[in-house]
């Protein structure tokens, strides 16, 4: 993409690398306009040569900046020049055993998005150095240490306050351990105008924009049963709120008619004070005939009960959403679909790809098209940068946060996607749109009341806000029959 933005404009690499730096410089100032003593690691590769232009701006406008060299760049690289440029402007290259005092900032420039093999040595100890600093820091394009594919840590990675990338997001940025490296993440996309080059390959960030335009207000004529039919199967013995959860998340994101099936047990505690919910008593033959969409899993066991239920289930060949329980009944059992949609936790998925979760996490894109391929259908890797396959393309939704770490949010979810499908939704859309809406809600309320104590019913308020794009994005008072 960097070659395609040189050849579409017109420039050079090194120029390129002069765009990188005074965004670099720009951001500092921003962020941290009082900061005026910079220390700035530089590797021997391009990223490091952001860092020696970095270096040249800040010190022609003032700042005092100590420049801690790993290594020399190699002959013909723009990297060589930025550094010859930075001696030239009366700069110098320390060691670690130099620097004194404490600077204001940091500026980790010493690896790009190339490493991707566990780091040792002296490179690892350097890193470890910029951590035990108490200041913060400016990662240059990506935290040094941290896969630009998977997100994870290659044995050890910088801790960034802020981390500024260019020419596009990489998919490392958003998921895996990311969050816990990257701090707040920036894009410069070091345009000079409008530059015709492509955007991430096969992978779409998805954002509420994008999915309002799949959720299209409904006809002035449209009545229950034009929005969808949900049945959903769990709740078994010991377990109600799970599928309550999923039932009240499927109406508040527009099924029309919403049946649950669950144990005889549960039955007060899942209907009471949700008159909207209808009850189902057995999975018969003619009930599989009802619904348009089955969710299967929540709260639904791993005892002889769940059991008996799943078997029920396998019976109906409509449209599933697949979760919790489910999931672990299909790992026991596995078999391909094509018209589900798989909403598996790492846990989960380790079990369906009979690995670990450390090995599902530490490539969370093999594992979200290797469940795909074994499985079928569309499958969403629950976690930080979730993910959707459908076996041909790949979505990640970077909504959400922490507050979401607490029992039920993936049951509401179940619903989501569930109710989306039974309005007819495809697969992926319904899948991509759910998780957006999901971790959008949970955004919302982070706003308002903070991550700690975020309940999984507290996202029901914003999901009926969300669901409603036409009200949401235009005020209270528009019309939500009318475009």
């Amino acid at each position: 993409m960097e070659q395609q933005l040189v050849a579409v404009q017109h420039v050079s690499m090194y120029q390129l690398m002069q765009r990188a730096g005074d965004a670099l410089f720009q951001a500092l100032q921003l962020r941290w306009p009082s900061a005026r003593h910079l220390w700035i690691f530089c590797g021997k590769g391009n990223n490091g040569g952001d860092g020696y232009v970095l270096a040249r701006l800040a010190k022609l406008a003032g700042y005092n900046v100590e420049v801690v060299a790993f290594d020399e760049p190699p002959p013909g690289i723009p990297a060589e020049q930025a550094r010859r440029d930075w001696l030239n402007a009366g700069g110098k290259c320390s060691g670690l055993h130099t620097l004194h005092g404490k600077p204001d900032l940091i500026i980790d420039a010493l690896l790009g998005i190339g490493p991707s093999t566990p780091l040792r040595g002296e490179l690892l100890a350097w890193i470890q150095f910029i951590n035990r600093q108490a200041v913060p820091v400016l990662a240059v394009d990506i935290p040094s240490g941290l896969n630009a594919d998977t997100g994870m840590p290659l044995g050890g990675a910088v801790h960034a306050a802020a981390t500024l990338t260019f020419v596009a997001l990489k998919c490392g940025l958003l998921t895996g351990l990311a969050a816990d490296y990257t701090g707040d993440l920036y894009l410069s996309d070091l345009k000079n105008g409008a530059a015709g080059y492509c955007d991430i390959g096969g992978i779409h960030i998805m954002s509420y924009d994008r999915v309002a335009q799949s959720l299209f207000p409904r006809p002035r004529t449209a009545h229950k049963g034009d929005c969808g039919k949900v049945l959903l199967a769990g709740g078994g013995p010991g377990m109600p709120g799970a599928i309550r959860l999923a039932g009240e998340a499927a109406l508040r994101t527009g099924a029309g008619l919403v049946k649950i099936f669950c144990h005889p047990e549960n039955r007060q505690l899942v209907f009471s004070g949700r008159p909207e919910l209808m009850f189902c008593h057995e999975l018969a033959a003619d009930t599989l005939c009802w619904p348009d969409v089955l969710v299967a899993g929540p709260g639904l066991g791993l005892d002889e009960w769940g059991q008996q239920q799943w078997q029920h289930l396998l019976s109906y060949h409509g449209k599933m959403v697949v979760d919790a329980d489910a999931l672990n009944w299909l790992a026991q059992e596995p078999q391909v679909r094509h018209n589900w949609v798989l909403t598996p936790h790492p846990g989960e998925a380790a079990r369906l790809l009979q690995c670990t979760s450390a090995d599902v996490q530490s490539d969370r894109f093999a594992a979200v098209q290797e469940l795909q391929h074994r499985y079928g259908g569309v499958v969403l890797l629950k976690g930080f940068g979730t993910l959707i396959s459908d076996g041909k393309q790949i979505a990640i939704c970077t909504e959400g946060n922490p507050g979401m770490a607490s029992g039920g949010m993936g049951d509401v979810l179940s619903g989501i996607i569930a109710a989306l499908l039974a309005q007819g939704l495809p697969l992926y859309d319904a899948a991509c749109c759910g998780a957006l809406l999901h971790g959008k809600a949970a955004n919302e309320i982070a706003k308002e009341h903070g991550e700690r104590g975020m309940l999984a019913s507290d996202l029901f308020f914003w999901l009926q806000k969300l669901a409603n794009p036409q009200r949401y994005q235009h005020g209270k008072n528009a019309d939500t029959n009318s475009q």
